[in-house]
């Protein structure tokens, strides 16, 4: 049976480099993790933290961990259901370098065509009061969408409805 995954305590005593290393890699076959994630979660079980940035970038020299690969995995994962400026800021919060977000974002479906599906999901009509749209609008801008981009989907909207071009 599977070793259970459990939370390491300052009791526990830190595993030699070819453990860890094993360790780094079962977690990094489950998903793609960014570098300061890893660290975060491999730092208790290490000799020492030299050893650990040691073994973190031979993972990176064998591009065995890639924190561009993660940051695409994860606007891939969660972009369709968030705007670009949630996203970068939970990258951001993970540790990535602004490049790698900013390429990941890049790559990333248009996030006008993100919002409107969001909208189209959540929404089945059209603001018919002020208060709708402000509440269409907020739900939108909660999810990390700009403004510019929430005011394009709800004019484009307005715009096909009217002319009956939807």
């Amino acid at each position: 049976m599977p070793e259970r995954m459990l939370p390491a305590t300052a009791a526990q005593t830190p595993l030699p480099l070819d453990a860890l290393r094993a360790k780094a890699l079962v977690l990094l076959a489950r998903r793609e993790h960014s570098r300061a994630t890893l660290r975060k979660r491999l730092l208790p079980l290490a000799e020492s933290a030299g050893a650990l940035e040691a073994l973190l970038d031979d993972l990176s020299a064998h591009q065995q961990l890639s924190d561009a690969r993660y940051a695409h995995s994860r606007v891939r994962a969660r972009g369709r259901r968030y705007g670009d400026s949630r996203l970068a800021q939970e990258l951001r919060q993970d540790g990535l370098a602004e490049e790698a977000i900013t390429a990941a974002l890049a790559e990333g479906e248009e996030e006008r065509l993100r919002c409107q599906g969001v909208w189209e999901r959540k929404f089945a009509a059209l603001p018919g009061t002020v208060e709708e749209r402000a509440r269409q609008q907020r739900f939108l801008r909660n999810r990390g969408f700009s403004a510019p981009v929430i005011r394009q989907v709800l004019h484009g909207l307005i715009e096909e409805d009217e002319t009956g071009y939807a």
